[in-house]
């Protein structure tokens, strides 16, 4: 069964919004670059693992022992400018990015066109990269590609916390915003490697809205096959590039080696250029491994530990999320935020992979869910001692049936109609804080084979050391054990 990642939310009066998703979601060691300081020196490499490695265990600490019994964010620690941003770039954004990067700098970056968990997962594999290249990462705003196209492009860091990001991996991180003016007419030529072509065998880069709200015009060249995980060969349906394979196109030996390969002409200009070498580019890096694919599954995978447990969402909309629960819950305004159990279910477009098996068969019923749900509350018991009774669910269900079965089983959701949230903060936000109410659970209960899924149960056990269980569908008795 392939999986498919992007999820929609639904009010008091279910309706469908489009968080569809084309793309396959993850089934089932790093050196970082010294970077100049404020002052001009450099940060040594050890110091880096130093704060890296005390930064992650004070993380796991603060989480392990907060009590679940609130949420308290003005708990989130402080997090001093130790990386400034203007000993990255030359100064304010500019007409042409190249005038901002520093010629003692190297940057990475990528792009993303997927719906917006898989693109978070991109952009955490794009920052890994750079740290085993020793480059600093240039991300692009999110997209609308899942939501309606008048909503604008979204910052990074509106969404994520990155001073706190960058501390915690000990390296920069800025924006494409803050390198480029947003509201440039001029188009930059750029040199970019298209790891599409090579693992996918499209004759074709992959491509990215991002690249026409940057008014970039890229000239392209295939990566060579090897950049593969799994070596070319009969019977290969793997689709993944190798970290380790694209981080050496970063350093001059492999580059040299492969300056021969064709450029394709860059659409606009018709120029072709060969990778550019202070700004490193890959047209699509979603389908990435270090050992396998699907690793952000995997208990061991380095983008999670390195970097994606540490991408913690920016306070103010962490607040907004609270806020959202909170009326869900029926929380009077002195009483804490209690805990609670955050269920995410994935239907929708699922429904192509029950192969003729009738939904009611084919999706695990209210009942299967409620026997997952007490199995979290039992352990939260047994191995935190505490009781929690309230359940937020989430899903893209439109049955109103279905939803007053929810609301039958005691369980409440948030009503993104009555609160009036698109139209008050716009089209993003209940995706958004949809992912932060599943990520603040006590404990949590998803769906088998969703990308969102996969990264709220591992922010759940990370963050706050919660209890997660996944249901699995697809046939009937699908989660039976």
């Amino acid at each position: 069964m392939d999986r498919r990642s992007e999820e929609c939310l639904l009010g008091e009066n279910p309706r469908q919004d489009t968080y569809d998703d084309s793309e396959s979601p993850f089934l089932p060691t790093s050196r970082v670059k010294p970077m100049p300081s404020a002052k001009g020196t450099k940060r040594p490499l050890r110091t880096i693992y130093a704060v890296l490695a005390v930064v992650s265990l004070l993380s796991f600490g603060f989480f392990l022992f907060k009590p679940l019994n609130y949420l308290d964010f003005e708990e989130a620690p402080v997090i001093s400018p130790t990386f400034n941003l203007q000993s990255y770039v030359q100064g304010p954004p500019t007409q042409r990015f190249r005038d901002n990067l520093r010629n003692d700098t190297k940057y990475i970056t990528s792009w993303i066109s997927a719906g917006w968990t898989n693109d978070v997962m991109t952009y955490g594999n794009l920052i890994y990269l750079a740290l085993i290249t020793e480059r600093i990462p240039i991300i692009a705003k999110f997209v609308p590609s899942h939501i309606d196209n008048s909503a604008p492009p979204f910052a990074f860091g509106e969404v994520f916390d990155i001073p706190r990001l960058s501390q915690a991996i000990g390296s920069p991180v800025i924006e494409w915003h803050e390198v480029k003016d947003s509201e440039s007419e001029v188009l930059d030529d750029l040199g970019c490697w298209s790891v599409w072509q090579s693992v996918q065998e499209d004759p074709h880069p992959r491509g990215s809205p991002s690249l026409n709200w940057l008014r970039l015009d890229v000239s392209w060249t295939k990566t060579p096959d090897w950049v593969k995980l799994t070596p070319p060969g009969p019977g290969d349906n793997d689709k993944h590039a190798s970290y380790w394979s694209l981080a050496t196109l970063g350093f001059p030996e492999t580059r040299s080696d492969n300056l021969k390969l064709t450029n394709l002409p860059s659409p606009r200009h018709q120029v072709s250029l060969p990778p550019d070498d202070h700004l490193l580019c890959f047209d699509y890096l979603y389908y990435m491994g270090v050992q396998n694919a699907w690793e952000w599954e995997a208990d061991y995978s380095p983008v999670w530990r390195f970097v994606g447990q540490h991408m913690h969402w920016n306070a103010s909309l962490e607040r907004l999320a609270d806020q959202h629960a909170r009326r869900a819950m029926n929380v009077p305004a002195d009483r804490p935020t209690p805990p609670y159990i955050s269920i995410h279910i994935r239907h929708g477009d699922f429904n192509r992979y029950c192969d003729g098996i009738p939904l009611n068969q084919c999706f695990a019923s209210l009942p299967v869910i409620a026997r997952r749900v007490a199995e979290v509350q039992e352990e939260l018991r047994t191995r935190k001692g505490i009781e929690v009774t309230q359940v937020i669910m989430t899903s893209d269900e439109r049955d109103p049936e279905w939803w007053s079965g929810v609301r039958a089983m005691g369980w409440t959701w948030v009503d993104y109609a009555r609160e009036r949230t698109e139209e008050i903060y716009g089209k993003w936000y209940p995706v958004f804080i949809d992912a932060v109410i599943q990520s603040n659970g006590a404990g949590f209960v998803g769906t088998h084979g969703s990308t969102m899924t996969t990264l709220a149960r591992r922010r759940v056990e990370s963050w706050h050391g919660g209890s997660t269980r996944v249901v699995k569908w697809g046939s009937p008795n699908a989660d039976d054990h």
